[in-house]
């Protein structure tokens, strides 16, 4: 099995809890891609997801606000949960990545998607 490829992406002191931040981080992948990713910290624990929005192809899911443990998007209000990125129905969503935390430095291994919009 092949080893996850971290990269680092923030301080932890650098996430407000329950809001959300933007970052593009190099593929995990040995794509040369790069990775849009909304970062959020809810009760100290640190959840990467993408941050495209399958409604509308929007990158703006790290503006979305917290609710009952999902990302609501701001534009249509769509949810999904931190978890697992899928929608409360169960429906498929968002992207989820691995993330560690180490010496208040915050990890993620993202990988590059190819839509089919």
């Amino acid at each position: 099995m092949k080893e996850e490829k971290f990269f680092k992406v923030c301080k932890l002191s650098d996430l407000r809890e329950m809001e959300g931040k933007r970052f593009i981080v190099p593929s995990s992948d040995d794509s040369n891609d790069e990775v849009e990713i909304a970062l959020f910290k809810v009760d100290n624990v640190v959840y990467a997801l993408s941050n495209i929005c399958p409604h509308q192809h929007s990158a703006l899911i790290y503006d979305g606000f917290i609710e009952n443990n999902c990302v609501v998007c701001p534009a249509h209000g769509w949810m999904f949960e931190l978890k697992t990125g899928r929608q409360p129905a169960g429906a498929k969503g968002l992207d989820v990545y691995p993330v560690k935390i180490e010496n208040d430095e915050v990890y993620v291994a993202a990988y590059s998607k190819k839509y089919n919009w």
